[in-house]
């Protein structure tokens, strides 16, 4: 029989913007294809709000988001003439509705029903990846300080930039304990700035902020709050950076000063990152970061960050890693670990008690 060697990997970030689907072989391990499917707006609002929903409408989301990861994944086979016989396996990280690992209780929720995906590609399924970890006593995530070690832990020591609505930093190479976390909102207050005045997704390439006037002390105001200033292991809900954050403490900004709004989002953003690699990334390992995820194409946030943490900024593109593969690459990888029961798991970066397999198989 043919040995069954590719993997796919599904991921929706906490921007609830659209689906990434990518391919890889494991075994060496090399990304074949992928591809983002984006949501209607209608979608991606209700994805948003879904946290406010009662039991019915979102068991109803969860299920219909399971039956949207399989329509789409009948699409990416057959725009890139993937055989279904050839998949091994498929990890899905599904759609973080609420993650609250300092509530009294630590829990995380993430939706999109496996079984259809399952029942579609006739093969396994792995995915809630980040409850294990949670039983462990740890945060739940990050979980890509797991892949960066696995991309990087044999090079010189770097910093790995994840830009999705959330910021989060994986520390890997020679010589490191491979740690991250969370460091605080990437592109959600950007793009909630975005859709409330100007009615589009995002600020393409980060122009409309480099027209504008950055609020320097507003910026300097905010870096004072508890989170940019407490220890690792720890992690955020996409909420804490949401529009009630939003409305909160940029309220003296409107549609006539768009341009002044972004810029100083776009650099608070910048500032969160360099300051809690300031804090608690050691100096030897400050060589320079790698960056990911869809904000990687904001390039006045690279030059932010660039200029607040005095580092040299890439992209993953320049490792031979596209930005928009590199998560749902991470998973489709974790998901073909979990499946040959070996370790898929960092937990130094989370606070688990130890290492551990990752994930719930579906079949």
């Amino acid at each position: 029989m043919k040995s069954k060697k590719i993997v796919l990997g599904f991921m929706s970030g906490t921007s609830c913007d659209g689906l990434t689907i990518c391919a890889i072989t494991a075994v060496p391990f090399r990304v074949i294809a992928f591809k983002n499917y984006p949501y209607d707006n209608a979608l991606q609002q209700r994805l948003l709000q879904a946290v406010t929903f009662r039991v019915p409408e979102l068991s109803a989301l969860h299920f219909e988001l399971g039956k949207l990861y399989a329509q789409k994944a009948k699409l990416f086979l057959k725009s890139f003439r993937i055989n279904k016989a050839d998949i091994a396996v498929a990890g899905m990280h599904g759609q973080t509705i609420y993650h609250g690992p300092q509530d009294s209780v630590p829990n995380t929720l993430q939706i999109a029903e496996p079984s259809f995906l399952a029942d579609f590609l006739q093969a396994p399924v792995v995915s809630n990846f980040r409850e294990k970890d949670m039983a462990l006593g740890g945060q739940g995530a990050p979980l890509m300080p797991f892949f960066d070690e696995f991309l990087f832990g044999k090079k010189d020591p770097k910093i790995l930039l994840n830009l999705g609505g959330i910021s989060n930093i994986s520390v890997v190479g020679k010589g490191v304990k491979t740690f991250g976390f969370d460091c605080g909102p990437a592109n959600t207050l950007m793009d909630l700035a975005c859709k409330k005045f100007l009615n589009i997704a995002f600020d393409k390439n980060g122009s409309l902020a480099a027209r504008g006037q950055a609020d320097i002390s507003l910026v300097k105001k905010l870096l004072t709050q508890k989170y940019f200033r407490q220890q690792p292991p720890k992690s955020l809900d996409k909420n804490h950076f949401g529009s009630a954050y939003l409305e909160r403490y940029f309220a003296s900004f409107s549609e006539k000063n768009i341009a002044d709004l972004l810029a100083t989002l776009n650099l608070f953003t910048a500032a969160a990152i360099a300051e809690n690699i300031r804090r608690f990334v050691p100096a030897r390992y400050q060589k320079e970061i790698i960056v990911s995820g869809g904000g990687a194409a904001n390039k006045t946030l690279l030059k932010n960050i660039a200029l607040q943490t005095a580092l040299p900024v890439k992209t993953s593109a320049q490792t031979g890693l596209d930005p928009q593969a590199k998560e749902a690459a991470a998973f489709a990888l974790m998901a073909w670990l979990a499946l040959n029961k070996k370790t898929n798991h960092c937990p130094a970066a989370t606070g688990a008690k130890n290492k551990s397999i990752l994930g719930r198989i579906t079949l």
